[in-house]
Parts: structure tokens; sequence; C-alpha cells
């Protein structure tokens, strides 16, 4: 038989590090037919918590301990007994994205080709943006896009939209990429571990309108980007992934964007990748990431 016709799963977690745990998880998908494809673990000496990330896949497509019920029902004595906070997925589930954009459609485009072609395994369901601007080549390619504009008087109303359409779609993961609205407190807490923004690495240094000009002003030497998951707190959400590129004197203020445009469009697409491979664990307001 093919390997690959047999199921395979990804299982994290992370816990208090003691002695056992990874006897204790090898054994455990031994004994259910499970074959260790790759393992990464990390323990975190000064905050004393150990992550880990196992791929796995089944040594029979038809085996009854091999389920991803029958595996989440087995390991959960084990996560009992550890204290663990794990999660055990099927790898082959195809994920669903919505992706929420404001004028800006870089990263948009850069999501939209990458899904196409399969280097981020998932599919955008839908697109979301308070301009319209970006309305025809979402259209363009076939994908639902909705015009949600805003104001103060309408964000609760359009927060409820977006929710909606969360939970109407069978979203994943909503993508930020480059969406300037701030999320709510509300908002926020729903997609807790659930969203993914992106920003350029100059804030808080270069805050408000034209960031890139206030970095020309000031001769920078190095710019970036920032992916990160969305917290209340305006760009302070734990960081997935940060890029970085060396600029000069010779760089005009739109040369500096066309690279920050770069920066930020690889990586959010990392960011969104790795979340989507269960490669980012959360370690409080940090995040372990197993590339």
């Amino acid at each position: 038989m093919s390997s690959s016709t047999r199921p395979e799963y990804v299982l994290t977690l992370s816990c208090a590090d003691r002695l056992g745990i990874v006897h204790a998880v090898a054994g455990f998908l031994g004994e259910h037919g499970c074959n260790i494809v790759d393992s990464q673990q990390f323990s975190d000496r000064l905050g004393g918590r150990f992550f880990m990330r196992v791929h796995v896949q089944a040594e029979s497509s038809d085996s009854a301990e091999a389920t991803l019920d029958a595996l989440q029902v087995g390991f959960a004595p084990i996560g009992t007994t550890f204290g663990m906070d794990w999660q055990l997925r099927d790898l082959g589930a195809r994920q669903r994205l919505l992706v929420l954009v404001s004028k800006q459609d870089h990263c948009l485009n850069d999501l939209l080709y990458r899904c196409r072609v399969g280097a981020i395994p998932a599919d955008i369901a839908a697109v979301v943006s308070n301009h319209p601007d970006a309305g025809r080549m979402v259209e363009g390619v076939g994908l639902p896009f909705h015009y949600l504009p805003v104001t103060a008087e309408t964000k609760g109303e359009q927060e409820r939209r977006i929710l909606e359409l969360v939970a109407d779609l069978e979203i994943d993961l909503v993508v930020l990429a480059r969406y300037m609205q701030v999320l709510s407190h509300g908002l926020c807490e729903k997609l807790v571990g659930r969203a993914i923004n992106i920003h350029h690495s100059f804030l808080p240094s270069f805050k408000g309108a034209k960031p890139y000009h206030q970095a020309y002003e000031r001769g920078v030497k190095l710019i970036g980007a920032t992916a990160h998951y969305v917290t209340e707190v305006l760009d302070e959400g734990p960081i997935i992934e940060q890029e970085v590129a060396r600029v000069d004197h010779s760089l005009t203020p739109a040369k500096l964007a066309a690279v920050g445009r770069d920066l930020e469009s690889l990586a959010l697409a990392r960011a969104v990748t790795w979340h989507l491979e269960h490669r980012v664990i959360l370690n409080g307001m940090r995040t372990v990431v197993f590339r």
C-alpha cells in the first residue's frame, strides 16, 4: 500500500518539563500503529516548560487504533498525567482562510498566488475589506469579496458580520493582510490563536501615516516586517516570524516602501504556513516555532 494513502497526523504539546515525556509519547504512538516521520522538541530552561511537535503516519489506512478519534481518546490519559496542553490534528485536513485587507493589496495578492499553487496548504474561502479597491482582483480569481465599510458608529456591526463569516464559512484562520483597522477587545478574544497580522517593524518607532517616509527622514539602515498573532494590544501579539533587509542612503521613500512590501509578504506567508502546519506553539507572549 502506498504511503501516500495512509493518514498523517501532527501532535503538538506543551507542559511542565519532567522526566519521561518523550518516552510516553513515542511509546503511545508506536503501540497505536503510528510511525514517527519527524519529531522536534524544545525545553525552555528559564520557564521550565517543554514543547514538542511530532509528525506521524499510520502504518495502515484501515487500522481502528490509528484513526484520529481513537488516537485522541487514547492519548487523553497521558495528557492528563503530564498536565499537557496538547492537540492532535489530521495533517490532511484542508484548512480555510478568511483574509482581511484594506487598500494595500500586496500581501493579499501573494496569499492568493501561494494558495493557488499549493505553497500554502489552505483554501481562501473569502476576502473582507473596508474598502472596495481589492474587489476586482478577488472576484477575478473566483472568490467571494465582502465589502464591509466601517466607521466608529458601525464598527460593532461590521465586526459582528466578520464573526458571522468566520462561523458560516467554517474558517480556521483569519489573516489580516494589511488590514488597517484595530480589532475590538471582543473580536480579539473570539479569535485568540486564530488570527495573524502583519506590520512593518518600524513600530513603535514610526507610528502613524507614511512610516517609510519617516524612516527615510531618519536615515534607517535596516527595515523589516513582523508577523504575529492578533491581540487587543495593537501590534504587540506573540511574534511568529520577522524578515529584515539592509538599506542605505540611495533608496527613496518609494523604494523603501517597495522593499517593505516584499518583506511583509514573505513574513506573512511564512507565518501563515507554519501555523497551518501546526509548527507554532504559544509560550506566554512568545512562540516556539518548529521549522
